[in-house]
């Protein structure tokens, strides 16, 4: 007699178990995210002593984020069918094995390839940690627990870097990745012992085409995006694999509206309060994930910072979401707004930021302090928010396909963001001074005296005020449309 399949433990109480188990599903996150930003701060060594050219170095970056943003969906869907334990600790025995060889590699080849294994197991784990969360806790208690999953997010994208510029002042640029071994050897430990298994009890057929065409699909596009700013938007490079993911995605859709059992229902999108958090989601990641990146370009590039500095005075956004998602202060003020409103309002506070930045940067670190602890107290409220939003959107026995929609829209969010507002910087900057597009470090070695040094920097500075002003619009409007889409749906399931 075949036994059943393991019931969704989430009841009423939640798990006796819950928050010691929620600190462990964390920590197995925490190891995905510092690998997401960890190695940047590594690339001079990279370079010297395995002889990275400069497409090594991209493919080391690019192998682990396009591999994990592709899978996503597909290792949601895996974790929903097969069982997520059996998933999560699959993600953290693939990770720790890709560090292992990534951290022995003595070639560029040996460390792309192991960068590409670890994306494997980043994207089980992106999705499973989510799924688990929903599945051991009550509703009343879900938005608490989904700010403090959001919170590490943060935290490992902040200490990511200080993290790498420690390691590499006292160990070889191996240990960047060695250290990720005990960590996830403690988090199977803890995997296997404490968290339940959970899975759909349905045991849909597993949608293998589905999972083909949606991994094919986000990876080009994700290396669509990735590609344009260093070979521009209208090169083969680009326009090929955007092609490429616009036929292919498309026929995912196609696919996933005819099929009896779909990897993803394609009427999730016909709720309104699953559009509203999805729109806002891109856009806030769009917002927050772009003007990062090109701010920390202008602290190391204009005002002279080392890596390790620059980490820390970009350091206060994520405290900001640390301290107000661990003291439960933002879930409180989601509970006491709701859902349409802490998500307008936070987005708002986090486009006030970036206006912050854009405006007062030119007068020192204090407006650039002021703007980040902005979007940080913004971000605490409305990402959460976001994120319950959808996976309260979506049947609790599809939780692993909405941590993967989750994370796939921070993804494509992020690197749009990144590649859009990169974009309107390079042209100002270049219109700036007065030349085709061209990095800042190229223009200032080129620079023939002091005077055009600081016109130069000043016409970067310019491109980053830009930048930023495009990105609060983006991060506002966002706030807008999520917002009504959430409020229409909410009054649709009152009335």
């Amino acid at each position: 007699m075949t036994a059943p399949a393991p019931a969704p433990v989430a009841v009423s109480q939640g798990h006796p178990q819950r928050w010691l188990i929620l600190g462990v599903i964390c920590l197995a996150q925490l190891t995905v995210l510092l690998d997401n930003t960890i190695l940047n701060v590594a690339i001079p060594s990279l370079t010297t002593e395995l002889g990275a050219a400069t497409s090594d170095i991209q493919w080391m970056i690019n192998a682990y984020s396009l591999v994990q943003s592709g899978l996503l969906l597909t290792a949601g869907s895996a974790a929903d069918r097969y069982g997520r334990k059996k998933m999560l600790a699959a993600g953290l025995v693939l990770f720790g094995l890709g560090s292992l060889v990534a951290g022995l590699a003595d070639s560029t080849a040996q460390l792309i390839a192991a960068r590409a294994g670890m994306g494997v197991g980043g994207a089980l784990l992106m999705t499973t940690t989510l799924a688990v969360a929903m599945q051991i806790f009550a509703p009343g208690e879900q938005p608490k627990a989904i700010g403090i999953w959001a919170a590490v997010n943060s935290l490992g994208f902040a200490t990511g870097p200080l993290l790498g510029g420690f390691m590499l002042n006292h160990f070889w640029w191996g240990a960047i990745f060695l250290i990720n071994l005990p960590v996830a050897a403690l988090a199977l430990v803890a995997v296997i012992i404490l968290v339940p298994e959970s899975k759909n009890p349905r045991g849909d057929r597993p949608d293998l085409l589905g999972a083909l065409l949606s991994t094919i699909g986000m990876a080009s596009l994700v290396f669509a995006i990735i590609s344009g700013p260093e070979h521009g938007w209208t090169s083969g490079r680009v326009l090929t694999p955007a092609a490429v993911a616009l036929v292919v995605l498309a026929g995912f859709a196609y696919w996933e509206s005819r099929i009896p059992h779909p990897m993803l229902d394609m009427h999730f999108f016909r709720d309104r309060r699953f559009t509203g958090a999805v729109a806002g989601a891109v856009l806030i990641t769009f917002g927050m994930g772009g003007s990062l990146f090109l701010l920390t370009q202008h602290m190391q590039f204009v005002l002279g910072y080392g890596p390790l500095e620059a980490g820390l005075r970009t350091a206060p956004l994520a405290l900001m979401i640390v301290a107000l998602n661990f003291t439960g202060l933002a879930a409180k003020w989601s509970t006491r707004l709701g859902t349409p409103l802490s998500i307008g309002l936070g987005m708002a506070v986090m486009a006030a930021g970036l206006l912050s930045i854009a405006t007062l940067t030119d007068h020192g670190y204090p407006g650039t302090l002021l703007g980040l602890v902005l979007i940080g107290a913004g971000a605490a409220v409305a990402s959460p928010a976001m994120a319950h939003a959808i996976m309260s959107a979506i049947p609790p026995e599809k939780a692993g396909v909405g941590a993967g929609i989750n994370g796939t829209v921070a993804e494509f969010g992020q690197g749009l963001g990144v590649a859009v507002l990169g974009a309107v910087l390079n042209a100002r900057f270049a219109a700036g001074i007065s030349v085709a597009a061209v990095s800042l470090p190229g223009a200032l070695a080129e620079a023939g005296s002091a005077p055009e040094r600081a016109r130069i920097t000043q016409a970067f500075a310019s491109g980053l005020e830009s930048s930023q002003l495009v990105g609060a619009v983006a991060v506002l409007l966002g706030g807008v449309v999520a917002g009504v889409l959430l409020r229409r749906a909410e009054r649709g399931e009152a009335a």
